[in-house]
């Protein structure tokens, strides 16, 4: 069963409009009503559950009111509930309107991932130095390793909502996370991989010219288009409908954090072209998961703004 549950802190003046708007919505229940029981600000506390499909008008309804300026509304996934009068009203709704993500949630998870604290940094250069690892022991495991550590999604997916609103300063903010971030990772590998190399501790395929892992990082072609625009689509959609498996298949299947890595494994053994080869395919990488996201949000939110109009002219 997929229901929102709403908190609300109102100012007694808007209470009144507030009750009457949930009230009137058949897709709304456990509606309770506490009077002067808030402080901080004080007023009143309003509490009820929504049809999960029914929450982005109910929350439009109530941000139009000034609930959110002039109190707070606090929004939570119910992830059980034993009712059969929630059953019912569920089973009389079109599952298109059952089923309909919260954007305001959607777009307030990405901005709170897009934040770029020291750990984002951190984790970039960790990621670099264990896919150096993969890449001079021709290890697969370790480059999948690498790609699950790095957290340089959250940056790319807060560039693509930013371009998507118009938020020119998430944009910028993202770009140069993702530029310091990647920048450090392989100035700091690259010192790693120099270091390796002194040591001899590279394998001794990789020595001899036999890198299985590395060519197939720094050679960019069509399928590496495929697979970004592909992962960035999956990426989208497993957020939107928090599907947490599908967003750690999108970690795993896009070439970022190993190409940074083989950037600083080519320089430290002065092999310029799979260098070449792997900034490259950075680059496209980052770019098509950019592009694809933008898209993939706005073709989505048409999508179910249209199924829910749909879906409420039939039930008419």
């Amino acid at each position: 069963m997929d229901l929102i549950h709403f908190r609300m802190v109102t100012p007694t003046s808007l209470t009144p409009g507030a009750v009457d708007l949930l009230a009137a919505d058949g897709r709304v229940l456990n509606l309770v009503v506490l009077r002067s029981v808030a402080s901080a600000p004080d007023g009143d506390v309003i509490e009820c559950d929504v049809v999960k499909g029914a929450a982005n008008e109910v929350l439009g309804g109530l941000r139009r009111l000034g609930i959110d300026r002039a109190g707070s509304i606090a929004v939570d996934d119910v992830e059980i509930m034993f009712s059969r009068h929630a059953e019912r009203i569920e089973a009389d709704q079109p599952s298109t309107l059952v089923h309909t993500p919260l954007w305001a949630a959607v777009e307030a998870h990405i901005r709170a991932e897009g934040t770029y604290l020291p750990s984002f940094y951190l984790l970039l250069v960790i990621a670099g130095i264990i896919g150096s690892v993969g890449i001079m022991s021709n290890s697969q495991i370790l480059i999948v390793a690498a790609m699950v550590v790095g957290p340089e999604y959250d940056a790319i997916v807060s560039i693509a909502l930013g371009i998507d609103r118009g938020n020119r300063r998430r944009v910028r903010e993202g770009t140069r996370a993702l530029a310091i971030g990647f920048s450090l990772a392989i100035a700091v590998t690259l010192g790693f991989s120099a270091l390796s190399r002194a040591l001899g501790l590279e394998s001794d395929d990789f020595e001899q010219g036999l890198r299985p892992v590395s060519q197939l990082i720094d050679t960019p072609d069509l399928f590496s288009v495929v697979v970004a625009a592909l992962a960035g689509v999956v990426g989208i959609v497993s957020l939107t409908e928090a599907r947490a498996s599908a967003l750690l298949g999108v970690f795993i299947s896009v070439t970022t954090i190993p190409a940074a890595s083989d950037i600083a494994v080519s320089v430290a053994f002065a092999d310029w072209h799979e260098a070449r080869g792997s900034l490259f395919q950075l680059l496209l990488n980052v770019l098509v998961l950019v592009i694809v996201g933008v898209l993939t949000l706005r073709l989505q939110r048409r999508f179910w703004q249209r199924a829910g109009h749909r879906a409420e002219a039939g039930e008419g």
